[in-house]
């Protein structure tokens, strides 16, 4: 686990128009009134219902298998609805890098806070197991002022973003860290050492870490990691969602008990646990569940493609 540190090679003139598109980024998430940020996000998310036909097609495919109850009028609004709640995140997500602490005073609520304190004081670690809502981003930054949490220092295409998303994710705790993906030896350590990793399995991370198991009755490729973590790091699981509360805009994080003493079975049974867990909490608040993610992209041998 370790910080980010800066390199000089980011100021590489090649950078120039990556530094200017964060600097806009950081200044229309700062000047900005938050509703009007919220409202910027949803007519985001109209154009990209009218525009983005490859996210629209993948988010409106994984409603059609995720939720075959509604007809065809209420998916459509569903979708429509995540789209704009997937705008909305680029302003989240933004808020959650760059804001100041002291705009978060009065926007947030923590449920479930003695759950973390009572695995720090059986001096266990805890694998944090988040969910992939869109408002994912602001929430882990909003449990960093109450906790100090670590994540995935996760390689990006532009290495402008990949450096401001670092930062952004640990700069409001000093004692948070990032830690390489896939680097299991780092994560092991670090839960040992009683910390607590963010880490969310709800993503197709391919067949070679997954095993096949239900996600809204589809066989979906489910990584293996969670258990195998917390029992090489002796730590616990525990399960956190965060949602933007529609009527007061205020961000509602709630952290579940440790299901750690559910897992450990087998990788099947692990993986029907946690996708249970997940499903439910999807069904709570499916608009501002991440569905343009291409969750089904890995097939069972011999399945068509979904996509």
């Amino acid at each position: 686990m370790k910080r980010v540190k800066f390199s000089i090679e980011l100021l590489h003139p090649k950078y120039f128009i990556s530094w200017l598109g964060m600097g806009l980024w950081w200044l229309v998430v700062q000047m900005t009134p938050f509703k009007l940020q919220i409202i910027l996000g949803r007519t985001l998310g109209n154009l990209l219902y009218k525009y983005a036909k490859s996210r629209k097609h993948v988010a409106k495919r994984n409603i059609e298998l995720c939720l075959p109850e509604l007809n065809a009028q209420e998916r459509d609004q569903l979708l429509r609805r995540v789209l704009q709640e997937t705008g909305v995140a680029i302003f989240e997500s933004g808020a959650g890098w760059f804001w100041p602490n002291w705009r978060f005073k009065n926007k947030y609520i923590i449920n479930g806070t003695d759950h973390i304190r009572a695995a720090q004081t059986a001096n266990k670690g805890v694998l944090f197991l988040g969910i992939h809502f869109t408002t994912i981003e602001i929430g882990a930054s909003i449990v960093n002022l109450e906790f100090p949490i670590s994540g995935f220092y996760r390689p990006h295409t532009n290495a402008i973003y990949e450096y401001v998303q670092a930062v952004g994710r640990i700069r409001r705790n000093k004692k948070s860290g990032v830690i390489p993906n896939g680097d299991v030896r780092g994560i092991v350590k670090a839960l040992r050492a009683g910390n607590i990793v963010n880490y969310a399995p709800d993503q197709d991370y391919g067949r070679k870490r997954s095993v096949f198991a239900p996600f809204f009755k589809v066989n979906s490729a489910t990584v293996k990691a969670p258990a195998q973590l917390a029992s090489a790091g002796r730590a616990e699981i525990i399960p956190w969602v965060t949602r933007r509360d529609p009527q007061s805009d205020k961000y509602i994080i709630d952290i579940y008990p440790p299901i750690t003493e559910h897992l450990n079975k087998s990788d099947y049974d692990d993986a029907v646990y946690i996708n249970s867990f997940v499903e439910a909490r999807v069904r709570e608040n499916p608009e501002q569940y991440l569905w343009v993610h291409r969750r089904f992209k890995t097939r069972p041998e011999g399945e068509d493609k979904v996509y």
